[in-house]
């Protein structure tokens, strides 16, 4: 239950975010936070995360949907000791649906964290996609860490069968 309750307040929290920014900053509309290393920067964002742009938008909309459903649907099957991975699952399922909910709502997504120094920018993004990137960060992790783990162990004999 804690796994879903982490994508709902991914979620809310995201759309709280996009509200308030639509609302309260006009579009294009940039504010210093830290100097201008971290700036309020309103944009909409019509492509997929930091900018990036793609060709079919239903495409990537339906893709977003039947991916949402499918960690949703992992997340109820699995059970036990994959905490992190059900606690990186869940931080995507609430950027995702986030997001989605933009796309569509509004056809675009609202964007408003900017970072970087002078002209050299990230793509401004939002909560949303901070939580899928945190949460590929964790779910990478985990498989690597795993996958050293298992190289590291000891390779176990089978005892010989007597004749």
């Amino acid at each position: 239950m804690r796994y879903y309750l982490l994508s709902v307040f991914v979620v809310l929290f995201d759309q709280i975010t996009k509200i308030l920014t639509q609302n309260f900053v006009t579009l294009y509309d940039s504010r210093e936070v830290l100097g201008n290393f971290v700036r309020y920067t309103y944009i909409r964002n019509p492509g997929m995360a930091f900018g990036i742009q793609i060709g079919n938008k239903t495409v990537f909309t339906v893709f977003s949907i039947l991916a949402s459903v499918g960690i949703f649907i992992y997340l109820i099957k699995t059970k036990g000791d994959k905490k992190f991975v059900r606690t990186a699952l869940s931080l995507i399922l609430g950027g995702a649906i986030g997001n989605l909910i933009d796309r569509v709502l509004y056809s675009s997504v609202v964007d408003f964290i900017d970072v970087g120094i002078g002209t050299l920018r990230w793509p401004v993004f939002n909560v949303a996609d901070s939580a899928v990137s945190i949460g590929m960060v964790i779910l990478i992790a985990v498989i690597l860490f795993e996958k050293k783990t298992t190289e590291e162990l000891p390779e176990v004999s089978q005892p010989e069968s007597a004749p």
